[in-house]
Formats: structure tokens, sequence, C-alpha cells
């Protein structure tokens, strides 16, 4: 039960903040002005810091009910836990302040820190997964790390695609060609399940003494989580028609 609580927040965390970083990652070719970049940003403004809960969760899980895995993963990956958490900081201030005060050149400025941001988040957990994966640390995590990064990327174009209209959704639809969006959308989360699967299965999942007892409440609030993450898709599915407030 302890493994399928740490599986179901990580897995879910991939699948649907692995959207708003592919987003993030693609920001200049989807918008190509500041107005398209804007509308691009608003199809996964109303989602991010939601899909931010599940990593919250999952850190959470780990440290409440694998330390010892933690310690292992976390701490012995210490400059790449870092170099993700900066990124997740350079993106978030990015989504935040770029619509703060006006000027072309200070949305350009933070424009960036979300590409640049969500490449960094992608990179970083495309390395954390070679590690898992393929045991590979250091400049040598470099070239697998880019298969997962690319995935998030076309990921977030699938979602793209379900978000945007007009040209802005014939440029995400590069891949899926205006039709078929939604199976592109599950093809690209199903290979992120898959992915999060097999790295799952590579790690000494040994539950520790907290467990047995913080295992129900968790159980006990993931119908709230998902309950509240439901009620968000359904509020915001529909297409993007303008600009966000960020």
């Amino acid at each position: 039960m302890e493994i399928f609580i740490l599986a179901f927040f990580a897995i879910g965390y991939l699948v649907l903040a692995g959207a708003d970083i592919g987003v993030g990652m693609l920001l200049p070719y989807l918008g190509r002005s500041g107005g398209e970049r804007r509308e691009v940003i608003a199809a996964i403004a109303p989602f991010f810091l939601g899909n931010e809960v599940w990593l919250v969760a999952t850190a959470g899980v780990l440290a409440g009910m694998f330390p010892e895995l933690e310690s292992e993963l976390l701490h012995g990956n210490y400059a790449l836990v870092v170099c993700l958490l900066v990124a997740w900081v350079v993106r978030d201030m990015g989504l935040w302040l770029r619509g703060r005060l006006p000027g072309a050149r200070w949305r350009l400025c933070w424009d960036g820190a979300v590409v640049a941001g969500s490449w960094g988040l992608a990179l970083s957990w495309g390395a954390l997964l070679s590690h898992v994966l393929l045991g590979l640390g250091g400049p040598a995590a470099v070239l697998p790390a880019l298969v997962p990064a690319a995935l998030f990327a076309v990921h977030g174009l699938a979602f793209a695609t379900l978000r945007l209209r007009g040209e802005l959704r014939r440029r995400a639809a590069v891949l899926s060609g205006g039709a078929g969006e939604g199976r592109t959308y599950a093809l690209t989360a199903g290979a992120l399940v898959v992915i999060g699967v097999l790295a799952g299965a590579r790690l000494p999942l040994t539950a520790g003494s907290t467990a047995s007892f913080l295992a129900p409440v968790i159980l006990a609030l993931i119908p709230l989580l998902v309950a509240s993450q439901a009620w968000v898709w359904w509020t915001f599915r529909h297409r993007v028609t303008g600009p966000s407030y960020l």
C-alpha cells in the first residue's frame, strides 16, 4: 500500500506537471510575440500551482514513509536536487512576475526565465531518472537526460493542442496534425507513466516505521486531492480565449 501511495503521487506529478513544463520549454516556438506568449501561458495558468502540489506530496511521502530512500535518492544527488529546486523557483518567478510591470523588455526577461526554468526542470528530472534507471551520474547522465526532457516537450505540445485555438493550436499540433489531439496527449502521458513505473521498479522501496500510521491518513486525503484536481480540469476544460492574469 505504501508503494502505491508513493507511485500515485510521483507518477501523477510527472503526467500533470510534465504538461506545463513542456509548454514552458517551447514557449518561444508556440508564442512568437508578447501577446501570443501571454495566451500560451494562459493555457497552463489554472493548473501549474495545483500540479506542484503533487511534487510536494511526493516529497512528503518520501520523507515520512521512505526515509532511507529519501536519503539515498535526494541526499545522494544533492547538486542535482539543488539545480531542480533553483529551476523550479526561476520558472515560477517568471510566471508570476512577467505581467507585474508594463514594458516589453520586462516581459521578455521573465519569459526567458520561464523557458530557462522549464528546461532546467526537464533536464534535472531527466538526469535524476537516468541515475535511477541506468545508474548514471555526472556528465554521463546528460545525454540520457535529453530523452525524458524531449518527452516533457512533446507532452507539453499535446497539452497545448488541447488548450489553444487558431494559429497557436496549429503550431502545437505539429505532431498530431490537428487531429487525434486527445489520443496524442494520452500517448505522451502513458509514456511518462511507463518511465515512472520503470524508475520505481529500480528503487529500494522499503517503508519506514511510520508508514503504518501515515498510510491511512494519506489514503483518506487522496480522494480530496483527486476531486479538487478534477474540479479544476472541469472548470477550465474549454480552450483559452485570451490572456490570463499572468
